[in-house]
């Protein structure tokens, strides 16, 4: 699935990669799958990926989940070189029955949810340019491995990932993929949840985003909401910029909980019902803060002259 990783004023453009580059960027393989490559991996390369670390790793302490800590501190991750999926994939398949698959970039829906269904993460290979730091289109290395990979080791995550993949193959078949895409977007991507000391981030779209970590839980302007799936369901999401909400679970057992709810009678119950705007706030809601929108108001009023 595509995400917006890293956030600035401007854009810059990039090679694309996988599916993003079209007929180019398809492997041979049926499942999209490719080798790491990592010997091929340039020391410039590794740099990339030891500037993304080491700033990311001094912006989290307090604002990262325990779960994300913990799995980061239990898996061969570190500041120096990009990680070695098969490595990865060793610790992975002891703790939670997971392993990370090398894929060139964005791959098709169905293939994302079927390896998923199977315990299998697909991370981009490739590591964004030194120009990119703060600004990628598409996934990369980065942003799979840091961000999603530490969560994959609780075992709530690795169950709900998982049923997640099996639920977009039904979705597809049903022509509601939409519904279910605002439910990992808000979750696995650009989710927080509570703790004891405060809110705390376990989407990996926040956590490997040097921006939106601040963004997310330190600036006046998001809405932050407590979770209602059918509301989630509802509710179109920022792929161009920062979030104007984000949603808060209590714990990461009811993302648990979500992974054995059928789905198909919230599909029909929201059938035909309109869409919620990204900053809207319901008299229903239940609102943790609201958000002055200043951010997105301000790049509003700046567009249109």
């Amino acid at each position: 699935m595509a995400s917006v990783l890293c956030l600035d004023t401007a854009a810059v453009q990039s090679a694309k990669h996988g599916l993003a580059a079209g007929d180019a960027g398809q492997p041979r393989r049926a499942d999209w799958t490719i080798d790491q490559g990592w010997e091929a991996y340039t020391a410039a390369e590794h740099g990339v990926w030891k500037t993304l670390f080491e700033r990311q790793s001094k912006l989290l302490p307090g604002r990262a989940c325990d779960e994300f800590v913990e799995g980061m501190r239990n898996l061969p991750i570190g500041a120096d070189e990009i990680p070695d999926f098969r490595r990865l994939s060793d610790v992975l398949m002891k703790k939670t029955g997971w392993q990370v698959v090398a894929v060139p970039g964005l791959v098709p829906d169905e293939v994302f949810f079927e390896h998923l269904a199977h315990r299998r993460f697909p991370a981009g290979h490739f590591i964004r340019k030194p120009h990119e730091l703060d600004y990628l289109e598409e996934p990369d290395v980065f942003h799979d491995v840091f961000g999603h990979v530490p969560m994959l080791m609780n075992p709530a995550i690795a169950d709900y990932i998982q049923a997640y993949g099996e639920g977009g193959l039904r979705a597809q078949k049903l022509g509601v993929l939409d519904k279910l895409a605002r439910v990992y977007w808000y979750t696995v991507e650009f989710g927080l949840l509570k703790q004891p000391d405060g809110l705390r981030i376990y989407g990996a779209g926040i956590a490997s985003s040097f921006t939106e970590t601040a963004f997310s839980l330190d600036d006046a302007s998001p809405n932050r909401i407590g979770f209602n799936l059918e509301r989630v369901m509802r509710t179109n999401y920022r792929i161009d910029d920062f979030q104007e909400s984000y949603f808060v679970i209590d714990n990461l057992e009811q993302l648990l909980k979500l992974a054995k709810i059928d789905f198909a009678p919230l599909y029909q119950r929201i059938a035909g019902q309109p869409d919620f705007d990204p900053g809207t706030v319901l008299a229903s809601d239940t609102v943790l803060a609201r958000g002055t929108g200043r951010y997105h108001y301000d790049k509003r009023k700046k567009a249109a002259g």
